[in-house]
């Protein structure tokens, strides 16, 4: 072994895989969060398709770590591997941040780039995922089993404070910098990029330290190969073997009973792993629908404080850190001191649990969140609220359909949106104001917003129709337009949003404002005269409109809400967060520990290359859901928690039909064997020999 650390047993190359891991985590995590509001808000995707491709991505960054194994094992060696598949990473890192340029060609461009730069970066994570853990052992001698334990400890540290930290700096980066005139995607992807860089080049700089081990074959290929072997022979053999219990008996002819029987103890833990993935679809939802459901939520934590919707999945990797020894040192001694026997397969069973209840939090917080959605109009028509402009009451009834309003105030915020059938892709309405009636018709279509501006003309009274935003903003932040009564053009900055306000009852289109509270806003007319407007707090999630009037020869405010501002408090979420980890920390740390110990020396890759595959196949579940249930929310959640319920069911039965095995066992019963023999072997060529002496026959051919 090279170089050690200040004359212990550790060596010096761990430090460079050790801040490799940290850079790569951050990295990954960093890219990874930001996902979910950059395909909503940068390229305009639904919520179903940016969960979907979400959920496609994280999929595949589990499938290739079988090809990352398979390269390292028997072609390239770890060594090689890491580095050349961490180039690949990187690349893949570069065009995703070209690809959130604005100015970088059409939207089209954008999205191709945006692609390819994940499926590089899915290849390059994916692909040194099982190598750099297992070149980190491999720097420690035989002897030194304590030091090794103690690396992958700090090893595992490290990646959740990369996770950690870049959960909390990446979406700062997007949201608290602009660039381009909105959000910085650009910056937020280019950090981690060049984080990435940074774990390539420490990486490198550790070259002469690395204990280097060759290729030793693909240990997966052979099991694959074996149990290919075993199914062609029994398929082609016409009569079935007695003596061949077990399916995998039917490979006896090319490979040894000894991998064979290895190969049956794998496959007992593989089925054990058949319904995992629904835990899986769970746990990765953080950064998709949690995240979602979090930008309709209020994030302000006092006056000063303001979390953003993407930064909440860094509680995970914050509640790791506390939980680990937190279960370690006191939960699970607790537990046994009651008298209840704590196996690997109850905790992952538990573990499931504690997911469920998860989404059962999150159902329950989902449900007061919708109360300030306005839900679209049905087919064949149109939601519709009144704004008053005539300077007294008005009533208002649309023609054609069952729909009367009465004394409509001057300025009053509407209540509610109405829902109002389309006659002819029209709505028409008599007005009455002052004992006079006034008729108006424009044209709508269906499933939109709009407001009818009820406002005095020459002829006495008028309407137009404006279409309203109803959707909540998707990165959390108000909405905000201006009506303006006055005979005049404004221009007004909104924090740093300019609005051009045209004259006599028009009105903008919404734009996206930071939350906050606005009491000195600049509003210039085009005649250049400057005067401040309050506009008190514009909150998360709403939309305002702000008709501007004359009153006492100064313009004024009048503020109504087309969309209530979030009223459920981010801090909700909390729960769901701290149950989806603590189920982690027993099913997830759980789950490896019980693979490693229930698998043969040379059969641990295979159980790992299945642990990862449960991983990808529960990110497929939640993009079929995504795209193909189109259920609401809160019954999405709702759904997920059953599921899962009754997948905790299901593997607590095999559970209780599962033989827990020692490896070690095992492999002493192998040696015992083999001596065995050998000693039947030496004995019956004795006794061959001592009958050809008797027989004056020579042993020689």
């Amino acid at each position: 072994m090279g170089k050690k650390i200040f004359g212990t047993n550790y060596p010096v190359s761990i430090c460079f895989i050790v801040v490799n891991e940290f850079c790569e985590r951050f990295s990954y995590y960093g890219m990874k969060a930001l996902l979910t509001l950059y395909f909503l808000n940068y390229l305009k995707w639904d919520k179903d398709l940016s969960t979907a491709i979400y959920h496609a991505f994280s999929s595949l960054c589990y499938f290739t770590p079988i090809l990352g194994a398979f390269i390292a094992d028997s072609w390239l060696g770890k060594f090689k591997t890491i580095i050349y598949l961490s180039i690949v990473y990187v690349i893949g890192h570069v065009v995703k941040s070209v690809g959130a340029i604005p100015t970088v060609g059409s939207t089209d461009l954008h999205i191709a780039l945006s692609m390819s730069g994940l499926i590089l970066i899915a290849l390059g994570t994916g692909g040194i995922k099982p190598c750099v853990a297992a070149f980190g052992g491999d720097q420690f001698d035989e002897e030194h089993t304590t030091e090794r334990q103690k690396f992958f400890s700090i090893f595992y540290m490290s990646i959740n404070a990369g996770s950690l930290l870049s959960t909390v700096i990446t979406p700062i980066l997007r949201g608290d910098v602009q660039c381009f005139g909105g959000d910085c995607y650009a910056l937020a992807f280019g950090v981690p990029a060049a984080l990435m860089v940074v774990a390539l080049v420490v990486f490198i700089a550790g070259s002469s330290m690395y204990k280097r081990t060759p290729p030793q074959g693909n240990i997966l290929w052979e099991v694959c190969s074996c149990i290919v072997f075993a199914i062609k022979n029994r398929w082609n053999r016409s009569k079935n073997d007695p003596s061949r219990k077990h399916w995998l008996d039917w490979a006896e002819e090319k490979y040894s009973m000894r991998l064979i029987q290895e190969i049956k103890m794998v496959i007992r833990v593989l089925v054990l792993y058949i319904p995992l993935p629904m835990f899986w679809a769970l746990f990765d939802q953080q950064g998709s629908r949690w995240t979602l459901q979090a930008t309709r939520m209020n994030m302000a934590f006092g006056d000063s404080f303001v979390i953003k919707p993407d930064q909440m999945q860094m509680l995970n990797a914050l509640l790791i850190l506390i939980f680990v020894p937190i279960f370690d040192l006191i939960i699970y001694p607790l537990v046994t001191l009651c008298g209840i026997k704590i196996t690997p397969l109850r905790k992952m069973a538990t573990g499931m649990v504690f997911a469920a209840l998860a989404f059962g939090a999150a159902t329950l917080v989902e449900v007061n969140v919708v109360k300030t959605v306005v839900n679209p109009a049905p087919a064949g028509s149109s939601l519709l609220q009144v704004v008053n402009l005539a300077e007294g009451d008005v009533s208002l009834k649309a023609l054609d359909a069952d729909l009367s309003l009465e004394s409509i105030q001057y300025l009053a915020d509407p209540p509610q949106y109405e829902i109002l059938p389309l006659s002819n892709g029209q709505l028409k309405f008599q007005i009455t104001f002052n004992g006079s009636t006034f008729q108006c018709s424009e044209d709508a279509q269906q499933h939109k917003a709009y407001s009818v501006i009820v406002y005095p003309d020459t002829d006495g009274i008028s309407c137009k129709l404006a279409e309203d935003y109803i959707k909540k903003n998707e990165d959390g932040n108000p909405l905000l337009r201006f009506l303006n009564t006055q005979p005049e053009a404004v221009n007004i900055t909104v924090g740093d949003v300019n609005f051009y306000v045209p004259p006599s009852y028009d009105v903008t289109l919404n734009k996206t404002v930071a939350r906050g509270e606005y009491t000195d806003v600049i509003c210039t007319s085009q005649s250049g005269n400057s005067s401040k407007l309050n506009l008190g707090l514009l909150d998360f999630g709403a939309s305002y409109t702000v008709i501007l009037t004359e009153e006492s020869g100064k313009i004024a405010t009048h503020k109504i809400v087309d969309v209530k501002a979030n009223n459920v408090h981010i801090a909700y979420q909390i729960p769901q967060y701290v149950l989806i980890t603590a189920g982690e920390v027993m099913f997830s740390i759980t789950g490896l520990e019980f693979s490693y110990s229930q698998a043969p020396a040379n059969m641990k890759s295979v159980l790992q290359a299945g642990w990862l595959l449960t991983v990808a196949f529960g990110n497929v579940i939640v993009l079929i859901v995504a795209e193909g249930a189109g259920l609401e929310q809160w019954i999405e959640f709702l759904l997920f928690a059953s599921l899962l319920l009754g997948v905790f069911i299901i593997f607590s039965i095999m559970a209780l039909f599962y033989t827990y095995v020692d490896p070690e066992e095992v492999e002493k019963i192998y040696l015992e064997n083999s001596v065995r023999e050998e000693d039947d072997s030496d004995f019956k060529k004795k006794n061959n020999e001592m009958e050809l002496k008797k027989t004056g026959k020579s042993t020689r051919m």
